[in-house]
């Protein structure tokens, strides 16, 4: 089995830019002439976004305005460059937001991620993503065609099943979620069947480095990719001699960034924001599509010897919307309190209780600490956040680098 996928994962970054500043230009062109984009993107020059530089040029599209294009233009907004009747597959996940699906060769990007885990010809897969309504099952599906390995479609459920059909059909891979492997191989201990699984592809929710062990254990490798029902493949987990390495590496049809939450701006390197992604899938380009989800990028080339940027993965949700005293603070405003006054670095908003009553504290990361900067600050909550709270002013780089703006510290159980 080949080391790599293909020549992508290791161009250097030169090749890599040189690459982008042709393939950018032509999907930002490409969703200008799609009816869903042209008002975003009007008066865009397409050959003037020749990198992620370029990009907070552009609007950030949120799953909500996905949601609204999608009323209004259905099935999928007016976003893709086919007509919905020439996908294969029209998917509905939770909002509901509809997404296409094709049958074309690694068309979610999946396939990068099994070959990292040493998924290929011979493997037989036991998929337990669902089949059904939502993509994952498909995705992982049409990844393994990719990396050719052959399929058991299991789906969810059904656990007795799932082990004896392990054993039967000589299962050597498992991708699902986390935890239900633990359940198929406790379930085939229970049955006393013999399972010969060594590899796992996991995705949607969280692997916890017991669990992992826990495999490792049992002689399984268990790596996890990051992804979305409307991107396919963000990042993803590649395996060193001592385990997985650090981080994910960035999946190489797509252009990641990492923003200040509830802003289009990028974050300083190495401190935690959203995860915005601009893909270049042709049928269905998103541009600067915001996840709603927090990572960080990590400095330097994963030991595996594939060059992309990496990132630490999955690190919560960057929608901090909080219902303070019966009004909404969002991070949007949070971000307009910084952008207020240039002496401002960060914010953070701290809900509490005391008593029956909701407490909020707002800390600005500012040199400036005098009382009268304080008072002013104050002002500046009231005016926009339309609350008074408490103001604590913090020296530069005293917040915590964890991509909250809003810290939500109610006990609701």
């Amino acid at each position: 089995m080949a080391e790599f996928y293909d020549a992508l994962e290791t161009r250097s970054a030169d090749e890599r830019a040189a690459d982008l500043a042709e393939a950018l230009p032509a999907q930002i062109a490409r969703a200008q002439a799609l009816p869903g984009w042209a008002g975003r993107l009007a008066g865009v020059d397409p050959r003037a976004i020749t990198g992620p530089g370029a990009l907070p040029a552009l609007p950030v599209l949120r799953k909500s305005d996905l949601a609204a294009l999608q009323a209004e233009r259905p099935p999928f907004g007016g976003l893709t460059a086919r007509a919905p009747e020439t996908f294969q597959y029209l998917f509905m996940s939770p909002g509901p937001i509809y997404e296409p699906g094709s049958t074309a060769r690694d068309w979610w990007r999946m396939g990068r991620f099994l070959h990292a885990a040493g998924i290929g010809p011979g493997d037989v897969v036991q998929n337990c993503f669902s089949y059904h309504l939502t993509p994952a099952g498909i995705m992982f599906d049409n990844a393994a065609a990719a990396v050719g390995a052959s399929v058991l479609p299991a789906g969810t459920g059904q656990t007795e099943l799932q082990a004896r059909a392990a054993q039967d059909l000589g299962v050597t891979a498992y991708a699902g979620t986390p935890d239900y492997l633990k359940v198929i191989l406790d379930r085939a201990d229970a049955m006393g069947l013999s399972l010969a699984i060594t590899k796992a592809v996991v995705g949607g929710g969280a692997l916890f480095p017991s669990l992992r062990a826990e495999y490792a254990e049992r002689g399984i490798t268990c790596l996890q990719a990051y992804g979305t029902a409307d991107l396919g493949n963000i990042a993803y987990e590649t395996m060193g001699p001592d385990g997985p390495n650090q981080g994910m590496v960035v999946d190489e049809g797509v252009v990641v960034e990492i923003l200040r939450p509830g802003t289009g701006d990028p974050v300083p390197a190495g401190e935690v924001g959203e995860v915005v992604v601009t893909t270049l899938n042709p049928d269905y380009p998103l541009i600067r599509f915001a996840t709603g989800d927090l990572s960080a990028v990590i400095p330097g080339e994963s030991p595996c010897g594939r060059t992309n940027m990496r990132i630490r993965g999955w690190m919560g949700r960057a929608d901090q919307t909080a219902k303070i005293k019966g009004m909404f603070v969002r991070p949007e405003q949070v971000a307009e309190l910084v952008a207020r006054d240039p002496s401002v670095s960060r914010a953070r908003v701290i809900v509490t209780r005391e008593g029956e009553m909701d407490a909020m504290t707002v800390q600005f990361e500012t040199a400036d600490r005098s009382e009268a900067h304080a008072e002013a600050l104050a002002g500046a909550v009231q005016a926009v956040l339309k609350l008074r709270g408490r103001v604590e002013l913090v020296a530069p780089g005293s917040l915590p680098n964890d991509g909250k703006v809003i810290d939500d510290r109610r006990e609701y159980g």
